[in-house]
């Protein structure tokens, strides 16, 4: 943030000031590659700081609870909603407050508010230090998948055992650290991955350790790897799911330039804040569900969370899709109405209110509501303890996956729908181009993933644990979904 912040107040780590008029004949100095080098060297130190912050954030604060009780798993399953909904006050705040001050005011300014936060932050989570619940760490996760597909690969030809104790065939150590409390059962799901537990000869030493590690994976090891492999066509789902998002953020902002934008004799909303609706929708929401709906549901479903996990998700889903579809009528009744308008005026702005854009809003808040949420509270529910941030990894990599697969359908529709006779859908002057198409082209994709979520959701095993009782009560299964 300081590097970022930087470019913004020393002259020659940005171009020299435009006006209007040099803008529009085209007669501003573009920043030079030095200029260029060192504003990508304050987002990269951004992209390695949000990349330690993020996917750490929510399993530390989980860990903050105690889950063998029922005070502590009612308060993880509201952490995760008021997490998300401090997270969306927040973005309302800097959407429109510090948008508000870069905007009109300075880019300097609004550039040192959020690194004087970012300052203040790193102070107030120090002072708390001594407060935190600390996990000790134990090793990196990835090594441990890494030992398990070694093993099963070498143990290829070895013949699983049909009707055996697990203690007798497959390598099941005491465990340790936090991994005590949840230890998973054995599931007949991608059974060949269990034969990197199976015990040959000459793999222990005299007192139960392995001889290698790479030969002999523990069936919890075996068992995490399967978890992973159960998540990932999930993954695979959110990843489509989001693309909607993305894109809804990207062309509103085109689309409300376009329209009246007055409150009123004066005022006009930045095109930029307009987004503020989504954020005030789930502010709004996300208390309203977690604290009457949830008790309700709970009620009646028997389960902690109020509905299932994957049921959320998919209701979030079902939002995105109506989000695009509205977004295209109000699209075509915009550009009609801009187009067919008796006086029209060199900006191209359609004589409607940009509050018309409201609807398509809401719906998207909805679908984040649901769906971010959902999961949020999946991936850290679905992964073992100790494997949460890499839960949390998978969904801030949701959001990079969907900017990818963004990129790549906005330059095919570039491509393909621009002919000799007309322009391509998304050209530049929207008047021209055809957004609603594209949102209907984007709501069709999500549609389809919604097939393939549903597909893979009704196949998806939740993951089960048994957990160890104290004073010698017998171990029990459980299922968190």
């Amino acid at each position: 943030m300081i590097v970022v912040t930087l470019t913004s107040w020393l002259p020659k780590l940005h171009p020299p000031p435009c006006t209007p008029e040099q803008l529009a004949l085209g007669q501003c100095i573009e920043a030079n590659n030095s200029q260029i080098g060192v504003l990508f060297l304050g987002l990269g130190f951004l992209t390695i700081g949000s990349a330690g912050v993020r996917p750490c954030s929510i399993p530390f604060g989980v860990d903050q609870f105690d889950t063998t009780t029922e005070e502590g798993k009612k308060g993880i399953n509201s952490f995760f909603n008021w997490y998300y909904t401090t997270f969306t006050l927040v973005l309302l705040i800097t959407q429109t407050l510090v948008v508000y001050i870069q905007d009109s005011l300075s880019w300097k300014l609004g550039l040192a508010i959020p690194t004087l936060c970012m300052f203040c932050s790193i102070i107030l989570f120090f002072v708390g230090k001594g407060v935190y619940v600390h996990v000790k760490a134990e090793g990196s996760i990835f090594s441990g998948i890494a030992q398990v597909l070694v093993a099963a690969c070498k143990k290829r030809k070895v013949k699983l055992p049909s009707e055996e104790r697990v203690d007798d065939v497959f390598y099941d150590p005491p465990l340790t650290g936090t991994s005590v409390l949840s230890k998973l059962p054995v599931t007949k799901q991608f059974r060949s991955l269990d034969k990197a537990a199976i015990i040959m000869e000459g793999e222990l030493n005299p007192d139960g350790s392995r001889v290698n590690q790479w030969t002999l994976a523990s069936i919890q090891q075996v068992e995490e790897v399967k978890c992973l492999a159960r998540i990932f066509p999930i993954w695979a789902a959110s990843i489509l799911s989001l693309i909607s998002m993305a894109q809804q953020q990207t062309y509103t902002v085109l689309q409300a330039m376009k329209m009246d934008r007055h409150l009123g004799h004066k005022f006009q909303i930045p095109p930029g804040s307009l987004t503020v609706i989504s954020l005030i929708t789930i502010a709004l929401w996300i208390p309203f569900y977690d604290r009457f709906l949830v008790p309700i549901l709970r009620k009646k479903t028997k389960n902690e969370a109020g509905i299932s996990l994957l049921l959320r998700i998919g209701i979030g889903m079902v939002f995105s899709i109506l989000s695009m579809v509205v977004a295209g009528f109000v699209e075509k009744f915009r550009r009609d109405s801009a187009n067919s308008n008796p006086n029209p005026n060199p900006l191209g702005i359609a004589p409607m209110s940009v509050l018309w854009l409201a609807p398509q809003l809401i719906l998207m808040g909805l679908c984040e509501a649901f769906t971010m949420v959902g999961q949020i509270e999946f991936f850290n529910r679905q992964f073992p303890e100790h494997m949460r941030s890499i839960g949390n990894s998978l969904f801030s990599c949701s959001f990079a996956g969907a900017s990818y697969a963004s990129s790549i359908i906005v330059s095919t529709v570039h491509h393909t729908t621009k002919t000799h006779s007309h322009q391509d859908w998304l050209t530049n002057d929207i008047n021209a181009g055809r957004v609603d198409y594209f949102y209907y082209l984007i709501g069709g994709i999500a549609a389809l993933n919604f097939i393939y979520f549903i597909y893979v959701s009704r196949r998806y095993q939740y993951r089960g644990v048994v957990e160890f009782q104290v004073q010698d009560k017998q171990p029990h299964n459980v299922e968190l979904g």
